[in-house]
């Protein structure tokens, strides 16, 4: 029986595994071609902040060096980017004129850092912080310079500002928000987090917004301009302000995309069932996930779809975070924030550092938020997924599933 062609078009974390996934399904199914941007074979984006801060290298962080394409009959066209989907031939095009034959193709083309539209964006000694090649220049310019501002304070943008200040730069974090990493915590929680960074000689500037960057004599970028008048040094500034799904490929091609490239539960797109999306760049049901466990779960479905299997089916995913910040652990699940209709059962020790807030609606846990001691977060992300009832625990939900469960059973 002679082989179905399956090209895929970005060399991530998702659409390995997706690969992965397939192969342990049905290894002989297809002849297998591979597009990659980076000249890399596929590693651990989650691991660039240690390689900035000293801690790893690139050959510490990789997932699926070139052996294994090699020990897979997997053609790699590494360090090509594909610059056309031809839907009626059924042909992708790189842009070193590169083409390849499918019979079913996958999109995991990621997503793109989003550029503040400011004056001085194009400078040199600014940039983004997405990939391996990002992180060497940030290295690069912290042995030759001082001072350095990450614009956006979510986990990447702290992450980036940690790795810059343990390589000795003095580093100011410029925040939209009023609070660092509003999407995984609440006000105090966040301002229990900026505490221990400070101590670690950060500096924040929150509910700020950049105006302007501003070059030296020698053109570098020199300085950030806030609308507020202030003025931050700055030798490199790095944009850390959110990332979109990376569509411009799948837009080309005609395929339906809004957010991302819009999916359905066995991540065809909605336009072409010939061709799958997976990670960062699909919309699935409005929603496009940035963690890597949503990714992985859709790679598990889209593997069983390829494979001609046909019986997985996607639902979306309910998200939790559980990080590791600079040394400090977090965890947020469901809705922490609260509102109308929600109790809250909260447990702020400001001196030793831990931070907790469980959020209920009903008798049911819609959310979680903890700083300093995350030990439970499993336990805490599987109640709120269940969604099964916590009332005869309730005056127990904090002090855990080893007390709060013993006393129901």
């Amino acid at each position: 029986m002679q082989k179905q062609k399956l090209v895929m078009v970005g060399n991530g974390m998702a659409g390995v595994k997706t690969l992965e996934e397939l192969l342990k399904l049905v290894p002989d199914r297809y002849d297998i071609t591979v597009f990659g941007a980076e000249p890399h074979g596929n590693y651990n984006r989650i691991l660039l902040s240690p390689v900035l801060a000293g801690e790893m290298s690139l050959p510490d962080i990789m997932l699926n060096d070139l052996d294994w394409y090699r020990a897979h009959g997997i053609a790699l066209h590494a360090g090509r980017q594909v610059v056309e989907i031809d839907r009626v031939r059924r042909i992708v095009r790189a842009d070193d004129g590169t083409e390849a034959r499918y019979d079913r193709l996958l999109l995991a083309t990621g997503s793109v850092p989003f550029i503040l539209p400011v004056p001085g964006k194009d400078l040199p000694g600014v940039i983004a912080y997405r990939d391996i090649a990002d992180t060497e220049a940030m290295i690069e310019a912290a042995n030759q310079h001082r001072h350095a501002v990450v614009i956006g304070a979510g986990l990447l943008g702290l992450e980036a500002a940690n790795g810059l200040a343990l390589r000795g730069m003095a580093v100011t974090v410029v925040h939209l928000g009023n609070w660092i990493m509003e999407r995984q915590l609440d006000r105090p929680a966040a301002e229990l987090l900026q505490a221990t960074l400070e101590a670690k000689g950060m500096r924040f500037c929150l509910a700020a917004q950049t105006a302007e960057l501003v070059s030296g004599e020698g053109g570098r970028v020199a300085e950030v301009r806030l609308k507020d008048g202030r003025s931050i040094p700055a030798d490199l500034v790095v944009m850390a302000a959110g990332i979109r799904p990376n569509t411009t490929l799948a837009e080309r091609a005609r395929l339906l995309c809004e957010r991302g490239i819009v999916v359905s539960d066995t991540l065809q797109t909605v336009t072409d069932p010939r061709i799958y999306a997976v990670g960062e760049c699909a919309m699935h049901r409005g929603i496009a996930y940035g963690l890597v466990a949503p990714l992985f779960e859709q790679a598990k479905v889209c593997a069983n779809h390829l494979a001609g299997y046909g019986i997985g089916r996607y639902p979306g995913s309910v998200t939790s975070t559980k990080l590791k910040v600079t040394g400090v652990d977090v965890f947020s699940a469901g809705n922490f924030m609260g509102g109308e209709g929600c109790d809250e059962i909260v447990l702020h020790d400001r001196p030793g550092g831990v931070y907790k807030k469980l959020v209920l609606k009903g008798d049911q846990l819609a959310g979680a938020v903890m700083v300093g001691d995350t030990a439970d977060g499993a336990w805490l992300f599987q109640l709120v997924r269940e969604g099964r009832s916590v009332a005869d625990m309730r005056e127990r939900l904090m002090f855990g599933p080893a007390v709060a469960e013993a006393a129901t059973a």
